[in-house]
């Protein structure tokens, strides 16, 4: 999967249309509360601009359904942007039409304009020829960093590239190497830790594992289906009963391959769910750790136990590829985020260690944020769904769109 890169092209003197991913979170006052992936864009539009180029951002901002819902407007990401560029940006109230048009062919050298949010046009989804058309037009040469969205065909980053060249940006460069190589060709012993809530979200990206790992550590809520699937009890835990024939395929097909796969052996189990009524848990709840067979109606699990987090952390021992997707409980809650805490510190020992290690999806960066050791870890992954999709092996039409080298 060798892409080409901005490194591969001569941009000086160039408009550059570059596709990011600017679906940042807001609070009521249309304030920004995490511009992380903002920040991760920096060094491609730094580079573009100390190479001579003019840069026109695209973007989108939520899922507008009527057709200019104001606070999914990209004007509101201007302040900032111009702030963390330290130049002023400039902006068209559409991505496409006479204004845009004016403000992309007077942009000289060294300077940046953003569009408005492209899902405001219904044909930015459909991937509509004549719209990929119209926002190619405004540039030279195309650019995708927006790997959150590569697992989509849509017109700013499948159609676009039918018009002008599109190369990739550092970020989407980064993605590529990481999940893709990583993938293509791991270094063993390869360890994947899946957590989250349900089974039924991560199939693809457990089948997909199953022919390159040597070991699966399975947590989270997805864990009590498969407990269930054994006849164990599971109380009143979180489970897919209607999944139980594919856990047990699941743990059939890691037998025939010869990959360990590492389920709960203890579980911290609570009366009620403490994130439904803070106040009600503040003064009814209770917790307890039982071991996995050991879970009784009316209790639910929300977190791995001691036990169990010492056996994942054992098998993260001497690994040399690392994936870790979902949490492995509740770690919104402190009193059951310990599970999540030892897997990520085990990560981030193996990657200590010498491993490669790739943490994906968008509860699982929470999580990491949350312990703090985002820092300590190879490649954290900017997508959710594109993240599942690519570790599934999917064709992503995003990637596919970018020039071969």
């Amino acid at each position: 999967m060798d892409k080409k890169t901005i490194k591969d092209v001569d941009v000086k003197g160039k408009k550059v249309f570059v596709r990011v991913d600017y679906n940042v979170p807001f609070d009521e006052h249309q304030n920004i509360t995490n511009d992380t992936r903002m920040v991760r864009t920096l060094p491609t539009i730094n580079y573009l601009l100390d190479h001579g180029a003019a840069v026109i951002l695209a973007c989108h901002i939520g899922r507008p359904t009527e057709a200019r819902e104001p606070q999914f407007s990209t004007k509101h990401l201007v302040k900032h942007l111009s702030e963390l560029l330290n130049k002023d940006v400039k902006w068209a109230s559409d991505c496409v039409g006479p204004e845009a048009e004016k403000l992309a062919a007077d942009l000289k050298p060294g300077e940046v304009l953003l569009l408005e949010n492209l899902r405001y046009h219904k044909a930015e989804k459909k991937n509509d020829p004549e719209f990929a058309k119209q926002l190619a037009s405004l540039a030279d040469l195309a650019v995708d960093d927006a790997f959150g969205v590569s697992h989509r065909a849509h017109a700013s980053n499948a159609g676009v590239p039918k018009y002008i060249e599109c190369v990739a940006g550092f970020l989407m460069e980064k993605e590529i190497n990481y999940i893709g190589k990583t993938l293509e060709a791991p270094q063993h012993p390869f360890v994947a830790i899946i957590g989250g809530a349900k089974v039924s979200d991560k199939i693809g990206v457990i089948t997909n594992l199953l022919d390159k790992c040597d070991t699966i550590i399975i947590g989270g809520g997805m864990a009590h289906t498969f407990d269930a699937a054994k006849g164990l009890p599971i109380g009143d835990s979180l489970c897919e009963p209607d999944k139980y024939d594919l856990a047990r395929d699941i743990l059939k097909k890691a037998e025939e391959k010869g990959v360990k796969v590492v389920l709960p052996l203890d579980l911290a189990v609570a009366n009620m769910f403490p994130l439904a009524d803070a106040e009600k848990w503040k003064k009814e709840g209770k917790m307890k750790v039982v071991d996995v067979d050991k879970v009784e109606d009316g209790w639910e699990a929300l977190d791995s136990g001691e036990k169990t987090s010492k056996a994942y952390v054992e098998a993260l021992k001497g690994a040399k590829t690392v994936i870790w997707n979902g949490p492995m409980g509740v770690f919104e809650c402190d009193e059951f985020a310990k599970g999540t805490l030892a897997v990520a510190k085990a990560v981030a020992d193996a990657t200590d260690a010498g491993a490669i290690s790739i943490v994906g999806g968008g509860d699982s960066v929470a999580a990491l944020k949350k312990t703090g050791l985002t820092d300590k870890i190879s490649h954290v992954s900017t997508g959710g769904g594109a993240t599942l999709e690519f570790l599934e092996g999917k064709e992503m039409p995003g990637i596919a769109a970018i020039a071969d080298k």
